[in-house]
């Protein structure tokens, strides 16, 4: 009986198994000099592909430029589209203080100084140089210097114009005088948060003051219903001890020009140039080397005072060793 003959292998086999083992190169893959392809594609097909994706990517981008463009011509650069209860800020400013803490302990709501010693309030006197530059140098805000006003009462602003902050009406808290940090009795400024539109409803009746305002405070608009008749549209500004220790180791307390935010200055639509009047008010003869706590309040018929919220009030302690 014959042996079976080994079967020969095909020219398509044999082609086959040499192709299975060549290893794979890639420096080749990278670029084929023999089949004058880069990564697998010639010429012809990279052209392809690269007009695909500049095309699909210039449409896109142009799609996105097209929304962009239409989504900014709803808003007014001056005007925000939102205002007033149909806001988040909604219409019950906020009070600000001035100086602030060192920014390594921003939670901090503390004033802590030696009236003694120039490097240890420097802090204080310098934050407050950066916070007044724009009261100072008109060139600092946007449009201020050609629209300045000399508002007064009887003398509100015209459209377009905004009404001029005089810092010489500041003193003894001055930049010239240490803000009186020096003399271990410092001067902090107050300031009303902006809310576009809103329209203070004042206090201007003696006779018709809530309950909880503080007595000072009436005493002071009796005396200006009395004498200043014009100066009644205001937010009135108190600042207090929160306790009655605090009360007692605050000493007198003293607000310049006046004890409030002028009307005039509202309501805010965001004019160029525009600057937020400010409240300097001088603890005189504060005691010295224990915390004081202290209570700042806006008093006006639509802001309402919450002290989680932080609404219509601020808090600060003073320490001066």
């Amino acid at each position: 009986m014959s042996k079976p003959q080994p079967m020969e292998m095909s020219n398509m086999d044999m082609e086959f198994h040499e192709r299975k083992a060549e290893p794979f190169r890639m420096s080749k893959f990278l670029y084929n000099s023999e089949e004058g392809t880069v990564m697998g594609r010639d010429q012809a097909s990279w052209a392809k592909i690269g007009i695909f994706y500049t095309i699909f990517y210039g449409v896109l981008a142009a799609l996105v430029a097209i929304c962009m463009w239409v989504f900014f011509q709803t808003l007014d650069p001056r005007i925000p589209k939102w205002t007033l209860d149909s806001s988040i800020i909604g219409t019950n400013p906020g009070l600000g203080f001035r100086p602030l803490p060192p920014s390594d302990n921003v939670e901090s709501t503390l004033i802590w100084y030696k009236g003694t010693q120039h490097e240890n309030y420097k802090h204080w006197t310098d934050s407050l140089d950066e916070f007044l530059a724009v009261y100072k140098v008109p060139g600092l805000t946007p449009g201020r210097g050609q629209n300045i006003y000399n508002c007064d009462y009887n003398q509100p602003p015209p459209k377009g114009q905004v009404c001029d902050v005089d810092i010489k009406t500041w003193s003894p808290c001055t930049k010239e005088n240490n803000y009186s940090y020096h003399k271990s009795s410092p001067c902090i400024f107050l300031k009303l948060n902006k809310i576009y539109g809103w329209i203070p409803e004042y206090y201007n009746m003696s006779s018709d003051l809530p309950e909880n305002m503080p007595t000072s405070l009436k005493t002071y608009i009796a005396g200006i219903e009395k004498d200043q008749n014009h100066k009644l549209n205001t937010i009135w500004v108190s600042c207090e001890g929160e306790n009655p220790a605090d009360q007692e180791n605050i000493g007198p307390v003293n607000y310049l020009p006046i004890r409030g935010f002028p009307g005039y200055f509202y309501p805010y639509q965001n004019s160029e140039g525009y600057l937020s009047p400010l409240v300097a008010v001088h603890f005189e003869r504060p005691k010295r080397g224990i915390i004081i706590n202290v209570e700042c309040k806006a008093w006006a018929r639509n802001i309402h005072h919450d002290r989680k919220e932080r609404l219509g009030s601020v808090h600060f302690e003073l320490l001066i060793d």
